[in-house]
């Protein structure tokens, strides 16, 4: 279903889903042989969901109903995997050096299944707070509650849509617009319009003070080629039909819930406002935790740029 201005979503709807699939792409490479990082919940997370679209990133064997109809499925689900997993490392070390460097007051944007607050070794007095829609931050605390899992952070929930006035609930949380914060965009703005990534920014600009530090994962300004994803829009169509039979479930269509729009160059707009930043392309970051993305991998996934950036003034 496509997009609209005030959409909401549970963790199983909309974009939602896209939490557990990336959730899944985290327990196929916690459980694999060499894992390039540990995520002890996000199986949890699965099997709290039940079954559906997520369920083909940790299946170990695919149906051959569906490699007949892709045969480049495999490889663009174990590219997606190797993606996830560098992503997330990528992620953790930057809160790891913030922390290193003293920072104690993290913000998650767009949280989703983010387990940081739980399974990263946080110094005393680490506050982290996590923002993204009430029922998936609920699902999230309530399914690791009902694990017995206890933060390793003091971690507050903050309930609310990222297109709303979201500074001021994070204010009213406690959050301190005067100490440096460690930020993190992960997995959010090709959900925003472009519009409404620049909106986010200048927020994120207006809270931090001197020694604050950012980390995102960002579209690339121009748009991927229009023919490459109308072809693989079509190749997908048949997949979830398929998909949607075996699992007993609708598989959500990305391109529906992304916003395709050229946008701000990240760095540019971070650097003209007192940041030092720099970027990867998503094959060189995963190259550098040495993996690789297959040619069959989508474009838009290709085109992520990940964007780090340190406040110095």
């Amino acid at each position: 279903m496509p997009r609209t201005d005030d959409d909401s979503w549970d963790i199983t709807e909309s974009v939602g889903s896209t939490a557990l699939g990336v959730a899944a792409a985290r327990a196929a490479e916690t459980e694999s042989e060499r894992p390039l990082i540990k995520d002890p919940f996000a199986r949890v997370f699965l099997e709290a969901a039940g079954q559906g679209m997520w369920t083909l990133f940790s299946s170990r064997k695919l149906p051959d109903e569906l490699t007949d109809v892709d045969p480049r499925l495999r490889a663009r689900l174990h590219g997606m995997v190797d993606l996830m997993a560098a992503r997330t490392a990528f992620f953790d070390e930057f809160f790891l050096s913030a922390a290193d460097a003293g920072v104690r007051q993290i913000v998650i944007l767009a949280a989703g299944l983010d387990s940081r607050a739980w399974r990263l070794p946080w110094p005393a007095g680490t506050v982290v707070y996590e923002l993204d829609q009430p029922k998936v931050l609920e699902f999230k605390s309530t399914t690791l509650r009902q694990h017995g899992a206890q933060p390793t952070a003091r971690q507050v929930s903050v309930g609310i849509d990222l297109r709303q006035d979201w500074p001021t609930a994070l204010q009213q949380a406690g959050f301190d617009p005067s100490v440096p914060t460690a930020w993190s965009a992960e997995g959010l703005l090709r959900f925003l319009p472009a519009a409404a990534q620049d909106l986010l920014f200048e927020r994120i600009d207006a809270l931090s003070p001197t020694g604050s530090r950012l980390a995102a994962n960002a579209p690339a300004s121009e748009p991927p080629d229009s023919a490459e994803l109308q072809q693989q829009r079509d190749e997908m169509v048949r997949v979830r039909e398929i998909a949607a039979r075996l699992f007993d479930t609708n598989m959500p269509n990305l391109q529906e819930l992304w916003y395709i729009e050229k946008r701000t160059d990240l760095v540019d707009w971070l650097s003209a406002h007192g940041w030092t930043a720099s970027q990867e392309t998503a094959s060189e970051l995963v190259a550098r935790y040495g993996r690789t993305l297959p040619d069959a991998s989508d474009a838009a996934l290709r085109s992520n740029l990940f964007v780090s950036a340190h406040r110095l003034h």
